[in-house]
């Protein structure tokens, strides 16, 4: 098996935070959200081995996100495979850019949003299509079921109500090059839909050729698309530790308190603060004389004298002063 992880895009969403790293590098509770979904993926594939994951992401990443990526891979016993797309033309011409990893049952799974999940991937069936029920499901791909539970419509981004149904972006074929052709045949007969290859597209083909897809359904279905979102996903993540403790190598806490669930990195000092609950700090960070609750602190920053809630704030920043809800990139400084 392989697993295929599209995650070209930068994340404008969420800038400042993805100006210096891809947003799926940005962690949460202590794990980029790359790392937790490869390996929730992983978990899913059950006793299938997976051979290769494939990470698409552009040419300009960098080698260090690249070596990053491959030792996620290389950790769950599989070969992390780069591959690259230079331009963005929608979700089947990302799937293609990893053309040859579509060689038998694959995983694919775009890599801005989390799941809580407890199930096997049922590798028997043709295909297993993942949803959620949602309120407006516009923005999103939807699927529509015949009485048996089986995807009848594929419809990308509807402009008026044919189901609630919305595509989380996770998908296993159990016949890659199949999907492998459909793509290729978007691609070769430049068919697009609102502008782009649509997977919704090759997937409608191939059930019109006889292919039957289930629908598959997670837990929680955890956004990363904007700080907001991605303060809320952390706090999810924490929470689903269901009372553990996260806590690096080299705590110095003085005159402190941490108010589980909270996960504290590496090389942290606490100086008259309280931290927590639903609280992330990255290795060596700095917090004194201030209250933080809800909150992601990536890594080598300093907070004095500050009341946060819901805020994010980035790698080597300096804040301090007075008390508010922020979203603060990398490098930033304020007195």
């Amino acid at each position: 098996m392989n697993i295929i992880i599209p995650m070209a895009g930068r994340g404008s969403r969420l800038r400042p935070h993805t100006l210096t790293i891809p947003k799926p590098l940005i962690p949460i509770a202590g794990k980029s959200i790359v790392q937790r979904l490869v390996e929730d993926l992983v978990k899913m594939a059950g006793d299938e081995p997976v051979d290769n994951i494939a990470f698409i992401i552009k040419d300009d990443f960098g080698n260090d996100v690249e070596q990053e990526l491959k030792d996620i891979a290389k950790k769950l016993g599989a070969e992390g495979q780069i591959c690259y797309q230079d331009t963005p033309e929608g979700t089947a011409h990302a799937i293609y850019c990893a053309e040859k990893y579509l060689s038998g049952k694959t995983i694919i799974a775009f890599a801005d949003t989390l799941f809580k999940a407890d199930f096997k991937i049922k590798t028997e069936h043709e295909g297993v299509i993942y949803v959620q029920k949602i309120e407006d499901p516009s923005a999103f791909g939807v699927v529509k079921l015949d009485e048996e539970g089986f995807i009848t419509d594929f419809v990308e981004k509807p402009e008026t109500f044919v189901s609630d149904l919305a595509i989380i972006g996770i998908y296993y074929i159990k016949d890659g090059p199949a999907l492998k052709s459909e793509i290729e045949y978007l691609l070769d007969n430049d068919i697009r839909e609102k502008g782009e290859y649509q997977l919704t597209n090759a997937l409608e083909n191939l059930k019109k050729k006889g292919k039957q897809f289930s629908t598959g359904a997670v837990e929680e279905w955890l956004d990363c698309g904007n700080y907001k979102a991605t303060v809320f996903t952390n706090q999810r993540i924490l929470s689903f530790a269901e009372g553990a403790q996260f806590q690096g190598e080299s705590l110095r806490n003085t005159n402190s308190l941490v108010i589980q669930p909270c996960y504290i990195g590496n090389n942290v000092t606490l100086n008259n603060a309280i931290i927590g609950p639903h609280v992330s700090i990255g290795d060596n960070c700095v917090v004194e004389n201030s209250l933080v609750i809800n909150t992601l602190i990536q890594s080598d920053t300093i907070i004095e004298h500050q009341i946060l809630e819901g805020s994010m704030i980035g790698n080597k920043v300096e804040l301090k002063g007075k008390s508010r809800c922020l979203s603060v990139g990398d490098f930033t400084v304020t007195d």
